[in-house]
């Protein structure tokens, strides 16, 4: 944990003064800029160099170090959209995983000036006040953070299942939102600003710290088919237990939903 932060103190000190000046196309509507590379490149160096036993996967420029157990995952700024349009809804997002499970997570919001943190077994925490999540356990009550609509390739397809799962949601659910960051969804799941998150993704850069954090904070997080959430599913689902299987139940009526519509 302590180099999990001093890692990330640097990485917001870049954040914070630095604007964005070059933007690198990724795919269809997506994008890194130049702030991005920055961050990455210096906490690959950092990482490296205080532990050197432990590989390190980065949403820019992907895995480099030693195989094994253990694994360093970093989004340099997870909504970078948000980021280059002046949004303060962005940030960092640090974790360990081991075995593809994360066991440390550090998520920093600079421009909100709020931080978070845990480890398995140690409870979730913002700015040293340990967080609970809300047990809202209705989804009449909760409200729910869903993830971005898809781009690139499949997205038609993969966007059918979200615009399912928004509209089942709206018809249900107290509110919902979409902040565009996988990590501040979570981090809000463990603080109780939502009840609730549904994302139909998963990259470990973006929601690895996230998940410990929430995990820590008491929300139960899963896959698409109720199975526990790691680095290797295909969807991250999130709330209080006595939710998730509502939750489930709205993501794999989407799914059926979207599959009757493909044409034969």
């Amino acid at each position: 944990m302590a180099v999990a932060c001093a890692a990330v103190d640097v990485a917001r000190d870049i954040f914070l003064s630095r604007s964005p000046t070059r933007l690198t196309a990724k795919g269809a509507r997506d994008m890194a800029s130049d702030v991005d590379y920055a961050i990455e490149r210096e906490l690959t160096v950092m990482l490296r160099r205080r532990t050197p036993d432990i590989g390190f996967l980065g949403e820019e420029d992907g895995r480099s170090g030693p195989s094994g157990e253990l694994i360093w995952t970093l989004d340099p700024i997870d909504g970078t959209v948000n980021f280059v349009h002046g949004s303060p809804l962005c940030g960092i997002s640090l974790a360990l995983l081991r075995d593809g499970t994360p066991i440390v997570g550090v998520v920093d919001l600079p421009k909100l000036g709020l931080r978070y943190t845990a480890a398995s077994g140690l409870g979730a925490y913002r700015d040293g006040r340990r967080l609970a999540a809300s047990g809202v356990s209705r989804l009449s009550e909760a409200v729910v953070a869903i993830g971005d609509y898809a781009v690139g390739k499949g997205a038609e397809r993969k966007n059918d299942v979200r615009l399912a799962v928004t509209r089942r949601l709206a018809a249900r659910a107290q509110r919902v939102r979409m902040h565009g960051s996988a990590a501040i969804d979570l981090v809000w799941l463990a603080e109780g600003r939502v009840d609730a998150v549904v994302m139909m993704a998963n990259q470990p850069w973006d929601t690895a710290a996230g998940v410990v954090i929430a995990r820590e904070a008491g929300a139960v997080v899963v896959d698409s088919d109720g199975s526990d959430h790691d680095s290797t599913s295909c969807a991250t689902i999130g709330g209080d237990a006595a939710l998730v299987p509502s939750l489930l139940a709205i993501v794999s009526g989407s799914v059926a939903e979207a599959d009757r519509r493909v044409p034969v």
